[in-house]
């Protein structure tokens, strides 16, 4: 139970109508969950708008609403709140609700377009072996310490990811790191945070199905870093054209990595193997487990936001050596006849010249690279011919297939991709619609030496098809073809 007065302090009110002097049983913006003297979050959504609801929590015996258009009709017994936005109050509210949990956090977001799952997981795991309790908020799972929590969304609603910060802390955690989505910036999901500190990875094209332009995608990841308080850091990528716009407005302490050129951190690659990279940070030199420049990126923001934090810059450099890669991410399978098979991630198009690339930096022309691929349904299709354009410029032999078609046709989503192949490229692609017999074919292809990339699924256990989600894992469909050859 909250005070609703209490509750109201917390965000920026145009108009009451009504007594705040009430006891509120529950915070919500579901209709679907309210219960008797519940207050209520009108939200417009993407799909649906909360206002709509208004009449139905009214019956269901709300005690207060929040909402941006008072209703015509107004019940005696029920108190509304006029704001504004609605969802930038949810997250002020939500925050309130449950104890403001960010503020006893030292909470950090990374946002981008690739390497927010690796750099937010491993920021987790550095605070871990700092000697701290610590949870993460990721696409692949969330973690209170040890504890997963299994996620449908790579940054949750405000009042589930209040909650999560709010268990951390009944936890003992004192550090979490989160990855901050488009989505979720753009949709106020994270307003009532304080964040410690702000990672930027890198910007290329996603998302447009929902942002629709690229600077519309720029401006909802930029303005993560337009509301860091005075007191957080703001590390960007100097080596990304945008890493420098992300830092124009900010009132954070500002930080730069790079690969390419003299920054507060800077890294560099020294040698790189498929199960590894020897690196250096700001001189210093560490073995690491990952592989690939992207990943140089990721470890390098990880060592910056890990000084940044505080900790101690030797344990710092030991503890690098000892982080290790994310499921799905650049994970590799080796067979018993000396074929290598790569699951990752990648399902755009510049993460798919990330890892191809990295690929090939590493087997040079001992060997060829096969490489898996398809894109999700109903999501950007402007970038399908591109993906299928990238993947057949940097690999030997290329095979398209269904990634999570959703609820489009397979068929047509392999026509799109098929559009950005030229003659030569069709000579060297196949399309095999069944994911499964994708990968055998990749496999039967595969000879000694050469490497199968996987992509686009990477740590994902599920197909889904016509709203339905099959089990599917890349990993375990690699490993058994993998296992079967002789």
């Amino acid at each position: 139970m909250k005070s609703l007065s209490d509750l109201l302090a917390a965000i920026t009110v145009e108009e009451i109508i009504g007594s705040d002097n009430k006891e509120i049983t529950s915070l919500e913006c579901d209709s679907r969950k309210i219960k008797r003297d519940s207050l209520f979050v009108a939200v417009r959504g993407t799909q649906v708008d909360g206002h709509k609801f208004i009449p139905l929590v009214t019956l269901a015996g709300v005690a207060a609403i929040v909402c941006e258009e008072l209703p015509e009709r107004l019940e005696s017994t029920v108190t509304y709140i006029k704001v504004a936005d609605s969802a930038v109050a949810l997250g002020f509210l939500a925050s309130e609700w449950w104890g403001n949990p960010s503020r006893k956090l030292n909470l950090v977001g990374v946002t981008g377009t690739n390497g927010k799952t690796t750099t937010a997981t491993l920021i987790y795991e550095m605070a871990r072996l700092m000697g701290h309790k610590a949870g993460l908020l990721s696409t692949v799972c969330n973690y209170i310490e040890d504890e997963a929590v299994p996620t449908s969304q790579t940054t949750p609603d405000p009042l589930t990811l209040n909650e999560l910060l709010h268990r951390m802390v009944v936890a003992g955690c004192t550090y979490a790191a989160m990855e901050v989505s488009s989505h979720a910036a753009d949709q106020h999901r994270i307003a009532g945070l304080k964040f410690t500190g702000g990672v930027f990875s890198n910007l290329t094209r996603d998302h447009l199905d929902y942002h629709k332009t690229v600077d519309a995608y720029l401006k909802a990841k930029k303005s993560f870093f337009d509301l860091l308080p005075a007191t957080a850091f703001a590390l960007t990528n100097l080596d990304d054209k945008s890493g420098e716009v992300m830092l124009q407005n900010t009132r954070a302490r500002k930080y730069g990595y790079s690969l390419r050129t003299q920054a507060d951190f800077t890294g560099r690659i020294i040698e790189s193997r498929i199960d590894g990279t020897l690196m250096s940070f700001n001189g210093h030199e560490v073995e690491t487990l990952f592989t690939g420049r992207f990943n140089a990126y990721n470890l390098t923001a990880v060592y910056g936001a890990s000084i940044l934090l505080g900790f101690d810059p030797e344990q710092v450099l030991v503890a690098m050596s000892r982080l290790v890669p994310v499921a799905g991410r650049f994970q590799p399978f080796r067979s018993a006849t000396g074929v290598t098979a790569i699951v990752d991630y990648a399902h755009t198009p510049d993460a798919l010249v990330n890892v191809l690339t990295a690929i090939r930096d590493i087997i040079g022309t001992s060997g060829r690279i096969i490489t898996v691929v398809g894109a999700g349904g109903n999501r950007d299709a402007g970038k399908r011919p591109i993906m299928a354009a990238e993947s057949a410029r940097l690999s030997d032999r290329l095979i398209l297939t269904s990634d999570n078609p959703r609820f489009e046709d397979p068929a047509e989503i392999l026509r799109q991709m098929q559009e950005g192949l030229t003659p030569d490229d069709m000579r060297r692609t196949l399309s095999v619609a069944d994911r499964r017999e994708a990968i055998r074919t990749a496999a039967a292809l595969a000879g000694k030496g050469d490497v199968i990339l996987v992509a686009g699924k990477g740590h994902e256990p599920y197909q889904e098809i016509q709203g339905v989600k099959h089990h599917f894992d890349d990993r375990e469909v690699v490993k058994e073809v993998l296992d079967s050859l002789h």
